[in-house]
Protein backbone atom coordinates (compact mmCIF):
# COMPACT_ATOMS: atom_id res chain seq x y z
CA UNK A 1 0.00 0.00 0.00
CA UNK A 2 1.41 3.39 -1.01
CA UNK A 3 0.25 6.73 0.44
CA UNK A 4 0.38 9.90 -1.72
CA UNK A 5 -0.05 13.35 -0.12
CA UNK A 6 -0.83 16.31 -2.39
CA UNK A 7 -0.69 19.80 -0.84
CA UNK A 8 -2.58 22.67 -2.52
CA UNK A 9 -2.18 25.86 -0.57
CA UNK A 10 -3.35 25.08 2.91
CA UNK A 11 -5.31 22.00 1.80
CA UNK A 12 -3.71 18.59 1.91
CA UNK A 13 -5.26 15.70 0.06
CA UNK A 14 -4.32 12.18 1.12
CA UNK A 15 -4.62 9.49 -1.59
CA UNK A 16 -4.17 5.80 -0.78
CA UNK A 17 -2.90 3.91 -3.74
CA UNK A 18 -2.55 0.13 -3.85
CA UNK A 19 0.71 -0.98 -5.26
CA UNK A 20 0.73 -4.75 -6.08
CA UNK A 21 4.19 -6.18 -6.35
CA UNK A 22 5.11 -8.25 -9.37
CA UNK A 23 5.43 -11.34 -7.15
CA UNK A 24 1.99 -10.82 -5.64
CA UNK A 25 0.50 -10.28 -9.08
CA UNK A 26 2.10 -13.47 -10.39
CA UNK A 27 0.75 -15.43 -7.42
CA UNK A 28 -2.73 -13.94 -7.91
CA UNK A 29 -2.76 -14.75 -11.61
CA UNK A 30 -1.49 -18.26 -10.92
CA UNK A 31 -4.21 -18.76 -8.31
CA UNK A 32 -6.88 -17.49 -10.70
CA UNK A 33 -5.57 -19.82 -13.43
CA UNK A 34 -5.70 -22.79 -11.08
CA UNK A 35 -9.27 -21.91 -10.16
CA UNK A 36 -10.18 -21.60 -13.83
CA UNK A 37 -8.62 -24.98 -14.63
CA UNK A 38 -10.38 -26.60 -11.65
CA UNK A 39 -13.70 -25.13 -12.76
CA UNK A 40 -13.25 -26.34 -16.33
CA UNK A 41 -12.26 -29.83 -15.10
CA UNK A 42 -15.26 -29.96 -12.77
CA UNK A 43 -17.55 -29.01 -15.64
CA UNK A 44 -15.94 -31.65 -17.86
CA UNK A 45 -16.46 -34.37 -15.23
CA UNK A 46 -20.05 -33.33 -14.60
CA UNK A 47 -20.79 -33.32 -18.34
CA UNK A 48 -19.17 -36.74 -18.76
CA UNK A 49 -21.17 -38.16 -15.82
CA UNK A 50 -24.38 -36.69 -17.21
CA UNK A 51 -23.69 -38.14 -20.67
CA UNK A 52 -22.88 -41.55 -19.14
CA UNK A 53 -26.08 -41.44 -17.09
CA UNK A 54 -28.17 -40.53 -20.14
CA UNK A 55 -26.50 -43.29 -22.17
CA UNK A 56 -27.23 -45.82 -19.41
CA UNK A 57 -30.84 -44.68 -19.26
CA UNK A 58 -31.08 -44.97 -23.05
CA UNK A 59 -29.74 -48.55 -22.96
CA UNK A 60 -32.08 -49.50 -20.13
CA UNK A 61 -35.05 -48.07 -22.03
CA UNK A 62 -33.95 -49.94 -25.16
CA UNK A 63 -33.83 -53.23 -23.21
CA UNK A 64 -37.18 -52.47 -21.60
CA UNK A 65 -38.85 -51.77 -24.94
CA UNK A 66 -37.34 -54.93 -26.42
CA UNK A 67 -38.40 -57.37 -23.70
CA UNK A 68 -41.38 -55.88 -21.84
CA UNK A 69 -43.85 -57.99 -23.83
CA UNK A 70 -41.62 -61.06 -24.05
CA UNK A 71 -43.00 -64.24 -22.50
CA UNK A 72 -41.98 -67.88 -22.70
CA UNK A 73 -44.28 -70.82 -23.32
CA UNK A 74 -45.67 -72.59 -20.28
CA UNK A 75 -43.35 -75.44 -19.35
CA UNK A 76 -40.20 -73.81 -20.77
CA UNK A 77 -37.05 -74.36 -18.70
CA UNK A 78 -34.91 -71.23 -19.19
CA UNK A 79 -32.43 -72.34 -16.51
CA UNK A 80 -31.79 -75.81 -17.95
CA UNK A 81 -28.16 -74.84 -18.54
CA UNK A 82 -27.75 -74.54 -14.78
CA UNK A 83 -30.31 -76.98 -13.35
CA UNK A 84 -30.91 -79.43 -16.19
CA UNK A 85 -34.26 -80.33 -17.70
CA UNK A 86 -37.30 -81.61 -15.84
CA UNK A 87 -37.64 -85.34 -15.30
CA UNK A 88 -41.00 -87.03 -14.73
CA UNK A 89 -41.86 -89.73 -12.27
CA UNK A 90 -43.98 -92.60 -13.62
CA UNK A 91 -43.55 -95.14 -10.83
CA UNK A 92 -45.87 -95.87 -7.95
CA UNK A 93 -43.91 -93.78 -5.46
CA UNK A 94 -44.61 -90.47 -7.14
CA UNK A 95 -46.19 -87.17 -6.16
CA UNK A 96 -47.15 -84.02 -8.07
CA UNK A 97 -46.95 -80.28 -7.54
CA UNK A 98 -49.44 -78.28 -9.61
CA UNK A 99 -49.16 -74.50 -9.93
CA UNK A 100 -51.87 -72.16 -11.23
CA UNK A 101 -50.64 -68.64 -11.93
CA UNK A 102 -52.47 -65.32 -11.43
CA UNK A 103 -53.98 -63.63 -14.48
CA UNK A 104 -51.71 -60.61 -14.23
CA UNK A 105 -48.24 -62.12 -13.83
CA UNK A 106 -46.02 -64.74 -15.42
CA UNK A 107 -44.25 -66.98 -12.91
CA UNK A 108 -40.97 -68.87 -12.92
CA UNK A 109 -41.31 -71.76 -10.46
CA UNK A 110 -38.33 -73.48 -8.89
CA UNK A 111 -38.63 -76.57 -6.73
CA UNK A 112 -35.85 -77.54 -4.33
CA UNK A 113 -34.97 -80.68 -2.48
CA UNK A 114 -32.26 -80.45 0.18
CA UNK A 115 -31.62 -76.82 -0.91
CA UNK A 116 -30.91 -77.86 -4.52
CA UNK A 117 -33.11 -77.00 -7.51
CA UNK A 118 -34.48 -80.27 -8.91
CA UNK A 119 -37.13 -78.81 -11.26
CA UNK A 120 -38.16 -75.48 -12.66
CA UNK A 121 -40.58 -74.16 -15.26
CA UNK A 122 -41.91 -70.94 -16.73
CA UNK A 123 -45.71 -70.60 -16.46
CA UNK A 124 -47.59 -67.91 -18.34
CA UNK A 125 -50.12 -65.71 -16.57
CA UNK A 126 -53.46 -67.45 -16.09
CA UNK A 127 -52.06 -70.89 -16.91
CA UNK A 128 -51.03 -73.99 -14.97
CA UNK A 129 -48.26 -76.56 -14.97
CA UNK A 130 -47.74 -79.86 -13.15
CA UNK A 131 -44.41 -81.19 -11.85
CA UNK A 132 -43.96 -84.84 -10.90
CA UNK A 133 -41.38 -86.25 -8.48
CA UNK A 134 -40.44 -89.29 -6.49
CA UNK A 135 -41.94 -89.03 -3.01
CA UNK A 136 -39.96 -86.82 -0.67
CA UNK A 137 -39.79 -83.37 0.92
CA UNK A 138 -39.78 -80.42 -1.49
CA UNK A 139 -39.91 -76.63 -1.21
CA UNK A 140 -41.52 -74.51 -3.92
CA UNK A 141 -40.42 -70.98 -4.85
CA UNK A 142 -42.25 -68.49 -7.07
CA UNK A 143 -40.58 -65.76 -9.14
CA UNK A 144 -43.26 -63.37 -10.47
CA UNK A 145 -42.86 -60.67 -13.08
CA UNK A 146 -43.38 -59.35 -16.57
CA UNK A 147 -41.10 -59.10 -19.61
CA UNK A 148 -38.58 -61.95 -19.72
CA UNK A 149 -35.04 -60.87 -20.59
CA UNK A 150 -32.89 -63.96 -21.33
CA UNK A 151 -29.69 -61.94 -20.82
CA UNK A 152 -30.51 -60.43 -17.44
CA UNK A 153 -27.96 -61.41 -14.80
CA UNK A 154 -29.32 -62.97 -11.63
CA UNK A 155 -27.62 -64.04 -8.39
CA UNK A 156 -24.62 -61.75 -9.01
CA UNK A 157 -24.15 -63.09 -12.53
CA UNK A 158 -24.29 -66.78 -11.64
CA UNK A 159 -27.24 -67.34 -13.96
CA UNK A 160 -28.91 -65.42 -16.80
CA UNK A 161 -32.58 -64.79 -17.38
CA UNK A 162 -35.10 -62.72 -15.45
CA UNK A 163 -38.08 -60.40 -15.53
CA UNK A 164 -37.60 -56.68 -16.14
CA UNK A 165 -40.79 -55.40 -14.53
CA UNK A 166 -42.97 -56.07 -11.46
CA UNK A 167 -40.54 -58.59 -9.94
CA UNK A 168 -41.47 -60.37 -6.73
CA UNK A 169 -40.42 -63.58 -5.00
CA UNK A 170 -42.45 -65.92 -2.83
CA UNK A 171 -42.13 -69.36 -1.29
CA UNK A 172 -43.92 -72.04 0.68
CA UNK A 173 -42.55 -74.08 3.56
CA UNK A 174 -40.99 -77.45 2.72
CA UNK A 175 -43.71 -80.04 2.19
CA UNK A 176 -43.45 -83.82 2.64
CA UNK A 177 -45.16 -85.55 -0.29
CA UNK A 178 -46.18 -89.20 -0.41
CA UNK A 179 -48.32 -90.33 -3.35
CA UNK A 180 -50.31 -87.11 -3.32
CA UNK A 181 -50.85 -83.88 -5.28
CA UNK A 182 -49.94 -80.48 -3.86
CA UNK A 183 -51.67 -77.63 -5.66
CA UNK A 184 -50.91 -73.90 -5.51
CA UNK A 185 -53.32 -71.29 -6.83
CA UNK A 186 -51.41 -68.03 -6.81
CA UNK A 187 -53.19 -64.72 -6.28
CA UNK A 188 -51.65 -61.29 -6.76
CA UNK A 189 -53.35 -59.00 -4.25
CA UNK A 190 -54.15 -55.35 -4.87
CA UNK A 191 -51.51 -54.12 -2.44
CA UNK A 192 -48.79 -55.98 -4.33
CA UNK A 193 -48.22 -58.76 -1.81
CA UNK A 194 -48.60 -62.42 -2.63
CA UNK A 195 -50.32 -65.09 -0.61
CA UNK A 196 -47.00 -66.93 -0.31
CA UNK A 197 -44.20 -65.96 2.09
CA UNK A 198 -41.62 -63.41 0.83
CA UNK A 199 -38.38 -64.71 -0.68
CA UNK A 200 -35.45 -63.38 -2.73
CA UNK A 201 -33.46 -64.40 -5.83
CA UNK A 202 -30.53 -65.77 -3.83
CA UNK A 203 -32.88 -68.14 -2.02
CA UNK A 204 -35.28 -68.98 -4.83
CA UNK A 205 -32.89 -69.54 -7.75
Amino acid sequence: MRTIIITIGLLSIVIFSSCESKQARRERLAREERQRIEFVEKQRIENAEREARLEQERKEQEIYDKYINNSLRTGATPYSEYYGGNSYCNDNGCSEIRVRTPNNSDVLVTIKRSNRVVSHAFIQAGDSYTFSFPNGTYQTFFYYGKGWNPEKEMKNGEIRGGFIDSESFGKDDPQALHNNILEYTLILQKNGNFSTRPSNPEEAL
